[in-house]
């Protein structure tokens, strides 16, 4: 059981450290990275050269009895060092460099005293599980069992009382991950105060061999836990944010692209789909297959029926940026409709020329300069318009007259003749389809801002 433990906690800090590794790679020079990574690193070694496997093939392979002891104990020391580095460069201050520095210092001379003493101290017989307890009475090991425990203790004392005072004064991921991070140095704690009991114990002539074999590594595994958790949560909440945020405007942006799909297909205007992709990604992805589609779309924008249905819709809400959005979805539904209606009266005219020897005309709008599409935000409204129509401008949308639906012939006030909305030109006709003869609305200015 406690190899099974040792092993999973090994696993989940070194997952922890495979996550940070490529930031580490970007920013090598960064000492709050470093510090990090050399947390979950050495955590992680701690509790794989404590596992009783390991302290055998450990044994085995130098020869020298019971020198996976001074190792894990070194490795458990540096654990330390670097915990009190990291918290130094949590906290901040004009002092950091050289606080860490004593940091340092301090348990190298830990690591040194662990050394001296194993190699003046005499242990025979090789113990896979308990060998502080075994050995607490043993003139020179027993030094060395206090001397590193005692290090243990001070490092995750502190960084317990810095973490959890710190939580009281931030917010959000950052408290979350400073609550996690105190809460597993408080478990480690828990790790060397039974290993000092069963120490103490020994001592006094008794002998509680499960505080050492037991208690100590199911309190330093559940410490290693909550400490990779509380060390990755701040910096991975970011992400997740983001991830959250690109989600939700790719699936806010499928009603608009539902819209334009049999232009899109058609037309070849979309990429190939990514596969295993981030929501980032396919946020991308989708943004760009509808500004292809609207681009090309951009020859067969009505400006009338923008300005008639932006109007209609402001009168109705009083909110110029939905006024805006509704008028867009209006002409992009309108645009696809009248592209469809265009492709078909050019695929008759081609159909004619064949066996008349005509050459047919290039289709409306081709080689004509195009504007550039909606903003990201305003795509966004643009698809909720879509989800959610709403009539057309009524005769209350511009005082004093009457304005013409979306796509009807109502007579203009004052007029004879009636004016439509859109003058649909004759197959092989090059002009542009837009009835007022106006150059294209440009997406920028006409749409939403």
């Amino acid at each position: 059981m406690n190899s099974l433990i040792n092993y999973l906690s090994c696993g989940a800090l070194w997952l922890g450290l495979a996550a940070k590794a490529p930031d580490l790679l970007r920013h090598r020079h960064d000492p709050y990275l470093r510090a990090i990574c050399a947390v979950l690193a050495l955590a992680g070694l701690c509790f794989l050269l404590g596992a009783p496997p390991t302290v055998g093939a450990v044994n085995g392979l130098s020869g020298v009895s019971n020198l996976a002891a001074p190792l894990t104990y070194a490795a458990i020391t540096g654990y330390c060092a670097a915990s009190q580095v990291l918290v130094v460069h949590l906290r901040g201050g004009p002092r950091v460099s050289r606080t860490a520095r004593r940091w340092k210092l301090a348990y190298t001379g830990v690591v040194l005293g662990i050394a001296v003493a194993f190699a003046l101290g005499e242990a025979p017989a090789e113990r896979l599980t308990d060998f502080d307890t075994y050995y607490a009475k043993t003139p020179y090991l027993a030094e060395m069992i206090v001397l590193y425990l005692l290090a243990h203790l001070t490092a995750v004392t502190v960084t317990t009382v810095s973490a959890l005072h710190w939580a009281r004064q931030v917010r959000g991921a950052l408290r979350a991950g400073l609550v996690l991070l105190g809460t597993g140095a408080l478990c480690g704690a828990g790790y060397s105060v039974a290993k000092l009991v069963a120490v103490g114990a020994r001592w006094s002539g008794l002998d509680w061999p499960v505080l050492g074999t037991a208690v100590s590594p199911a309190a330093a595994g559940l410490g290693a836990l909550l400490t990779v958790v509380g060390v990755l949560v701040p910096l991975l909440a970011p992400r997740v944010a983001e991830w959250r945020r690109a989600w939700r405007e790719y699936a806010r942006l499928e009603p608009l692209e539902r819209a334009l799909d049999d232009l899109l297909v058609r037309r070849a205007l979309r990429l190939p789909r990514p596969r295993l992709a981030s929501p980032a990604t396919l946020l991308m992805w989708r943004r760009t297959s509808i500004h292809n589609a609207l681009s090309h779309l951009d020859a067969y924008v009505d400006r009338d029926l923008y300005e008639r249905t932006r109007a209609g819709a402001l009168a109705a809400t009083g909110d110029a940026e939905l006024a805006g959005a509704r008028a867009w979805a209006a002409v992009v539904a309108d645009a696809v409709r009248h592209e469809a209606r265009r492709r078909e009266a050019a695929g008759n005219a081609a159909g004619h020329a064949v066996g008349s020897g005509r050459v047919v005309a290039p289709e409306a709008g081709a080689g004509r300069p195009l504007g550039p599409p909606p903003d990201p935000a305003a795509l966004a409204r643009i698809s909720d318009a879509l989800a959610s129509p709403v009539p057309g401008p009524t005769a209350s949308a511009v005082p004093g007259g009457t304005e013409p639906v979306p796509g009807g012939t109502e007579p203009v006030p004052g007029g004879t003749n009636p004016v439509p909305s859109r003058t649909e030109p004759a197959p092989g006709d090059d002009t542009n389809p837009v009835a007022s003869g106006a150059e294209p609305v440009p997406y920028e200015r006409s749409g939403p801002a």
